[in-house]
């Protein structure tokens, strides 16, 4: 009887620290989402961009896609993001569609402007950059391999 004591203990600190280590992780890997003002980005192409993918300016956090549809007089990829409120971004901001490697996701990718004018909540990225896929850089590469022979 004392062994199921022991075991029953054992469990319950070996759930504890589970508890705890996906606390840590959750709190560090920012996986909240962003709360703030809405803006939008249309894009030919966005590469399985989902919601809840990260906005980032220089590879820091500072927003949250938080729907994605399709346009349907232009058949546009529209993405709206939602930016931190702290973060006052210039009218001439460039938006682009950003990978973290082979496996990893898709984000998106903000290059803020030197416009003294900024975005409005509602207002819309008139500069985007598509989505480029590892297949089409690679066709361009071979493209411009075999272009001199």
């Amino acid at each position: 009887m004392g062994r199921n004591a022991i075991e029953t203990v054992m469990g319950a600190v070996v759930l504890v620290v589970a508890g705890m280590f996906v606390f840590f992780a959750y709190n560090t890997a920012q996986v909240k989402s962003v709360s703030g003002y809405e803006i939008k980005a249309s894009f030919y192409k966005i590469g399985g961009l989902s919601v809840g993918s990260d906005v980032r300016i220089n590879g820091i956090k500072v927003g949250t896609v938080t729907s994605r549809f399709l346009d349907m007089e232009t058949y546009d990829a529209v993405v709206i993001m939602s930016v931190s409120p702290d973060v006052k971004l210039p009218a001439n901001t460039i938006a682009g569609i950003g990978s973290e490697g082979i496996l990893g996701g898709n984000y998106i990718r903000l290059q803020p402007g030197n416009d003294t004018a900024f975005l409005s909540p509602g207002d819309s990225i008139t500069e985007t950059q598509d989505f480029r896929s590892l297949e089409d850089q690679v066709g361009e590469i071979i493209f411009l391999a075999t272009d001199g022979s």
